[in-house]
């Protein structure tokens, strides 16, 4: 199987126009919103828009499809009314998954300002198995992925414990894994710039998530330098990470099995192919 590479694709002219611009820049793989990422409420999927997905992503051997949540979920808010409304937002995210067949949503697990971090990580749990409840997908090889995140204050799962331990709360209620991103990881302050560092980093994946759990690296280069907890992505190569550590990533064979998806910025036309097309030229 090849390795799966691609990037964030916009939807416009309908979710399945994704597929084949995927195919248009070399990707086989790719990421989208499945509605606006800034708004609550979103329509249901067209059902001829599902069909056409699933027949294109056969036809044309691209997968997996990953979807990522709306920024405005945020499962474990104080404002009981911003979690109520997350709950739903969040399975409303399910259901459009399931609908398009995309095999991950990717969640970032919110923020606990005003709480402890236990009791954030306690309602995160709790509001993510309640979005989940009763939902059909046996049968399916639908998956919730639980993201790190760039470290900010107050930010759950800026560390891989953080995500470790929440999958473990989740694994008997959902399908879960976990999806890594290089910039976040980089800016939390683990260090995959140098190859002791890479391999310290990887072992701390090895103790806390696992390498099967991970099932999706967004490959992002950072603008800001390790430990800055800025969440600012560049394009691969060009921030502080830079080219080796994608190198040594996409070649490492405990994630062979992995989506590598690039969210780098569009600062020109091209930018999607010209990011994936780096991200294919270090595979060996």
């Amino acid at each position: 199987m090849a390795k799966r590479i691609g990037v964030h694709l916009g939807t416009a002219g309908g979710a399945s126009k994704a597929v084949e611009r995927a195919r248009e820049i070399g990707a086989n793989t790719f990421q989208i919103f499945s509605s606006s990422p800034r708004m609550w409420r979103a329509p249901k999927p067209d059902p001829k828009q599902c069909e056409r997905m699933r027949t294109l992503r056969a036809d044309l051997d691209v997968g997996p499809l990953v979807i990522h949540t709306s920024y405005l979920v945020n499962v474990c808010s104080q404002s009981n009314e911003t979690r109520e409304k997350s709950v739903g937002a969040f399975r409303g995210e399910i259901e459009r998954a399931l609908a398009l067949g995309a095999e991950y949503l990717v969640l970032h697990p919110g923020s606990w300002k005003g709480m402890t971090r236990e009791e954030g990580l306690k309602l995160a749990a709790e509001s993510i198995e309640k979005a989940i409840d009763g939902l059909p997908w046996q049968g399916t090889v639908f998956n919730i992925l639980i993201e790190n995140t760039a470290g900010a204050e107050y930010s759950l799962g800026g560390n891989f414990e953080q995500v470790a331990e929440l999958v473990e709360r989740l694994k008997a209620h959902a399908p879960v894994g976990v999806c890594l991103d290089t910039c976040h990881t980089h800016v939390s302050g683990y260090d995959i710039v140098t190859a002791e560092g890479y391999a310290e980093t990887m072992n701390k994946v090895a103790a806390t998530t696992g390498f099967d759990a991970v099932r999706v690296w967004h490959c992002n280069d950072a603008k800001a330098a390790r430990g800055t907890k800025l969440d600012r992505h560049e394009h691969i190569g060009q921030g502080n990470i830079g080219i080796e550590p994608f190198r040594w990533l996409l070649n490492d064979p405990r994630f062979d099995h992995c989506a590598f998806v690039a969210e780098t910025p569009v600062d020109e036309p091209g930018d999607e192919e010209r990011n994936v097309r780096v991200l294919k030229s270090v595979v060996k």
